[in-house]
């Protein structure tokens, strides 16, 4: 299974999840041990529970045995608000997750896509790029946990930002001919109609000045009016090539 250990701010992998893994592709442990580089010996020891894996190990079966990063595990969310001394380095998290314009960050180790995108719409304030990465992860990993985000969501108040981001990737897929997702994303994000803030927000940018916030209140989408945010960001400008 996989665990998250607070004294080290990481999700770790262990053996019997290795094992369930190898056995769903169908590898023998000696099939598994050539490919992870490792002696079927030292694999045999880690699946048993008698040693650990280490960092390098846990990225190389997470690559090797293609496991999606939504299947890891979603810590408490008080965890996440309070443990102060692990800031996410959001365009290291993207890349990881194989977001294409952070792709030079790829090399390490991933948190489950749902857990990114509501810590970086929880920050107030996000690089540009950053934030424009964000609809791509509801469009991307669209078999994120829902319900634990959306809940999440409601309970620190993001839930404006959320819609538009997920509404934002609505567009690109529409504007893509992806029937499919488009829809699913409609239907995401019309389960957060009901709890639309009419407070005022920013999407990750509180740090505007008050001239700037004047100008977006006459210049932003309708979408963004429509989910009470001050952004010029459109699903337009979104093409994630």
């Amino acid at each position: 299974m996989l665990y998250y250990d607070s004294t080290i701010g990481e999700i770790v992998m262990d053996g019997a999840m290795l094992r369930d893994a190898r056995l769903r592709k169908k590898w023998t442990q000696q099939d598994a041990a050539l490919a992870l580089g490792v002696t079927q010996a030292y694999l045999s020891m880690v699946e048993k529970g008698h040693r650990a894996m280490s960092d390098r190990l846990v990225l190389k079966a997470q690559r090797m045995l293609k496991l999606r990063p939504t299947v890891l595990p979603l810590q408490p969310q008080q965890e996440t608000m309070s443990d102060t001394s692990r800031k996410l380095d959001f365009s290291a998290e993207l890349g990881a997750l194989a977001y294409p314009g952070f792709s030079y960050h790829r090399a390490r180790r991933r948190h489950n896509p749902a857990e990114v995108l509501f810590s970086a719409l929880n920050e107030p304030n996000l690089d540009a790029r950053v934030a424009e990465g964000l609809p791509w992860l509801a469009l991307a990993y669209m078999d994120m946990d829902w319900d634990w985000l959306v809940r999440n969501a409601k309970l620190h108040d993001r839930q404006n930002r959320l819609g538009f981001t997920v509404s934002l990737a609505r567009d690109v897929a529409e504007a893509k001919h992806d029937t499919r997702p488009a829809q699913e994303l409609r239907q995401r994000a019309q389960v957060l109609e009901g709890s639309r803030l009419a407070r005022e927000d920013t999407f990750c940018h509180d740090s505007m000045t008050e001239e700037e916030r004047t100008w977006l209140r006459q210049n932003r989408s309708l979408l963004a009016e429509h989910w009470n945010l001050l952004t010029d960001l459109k699903g337009e400008h979104l093409g994630y090539d």
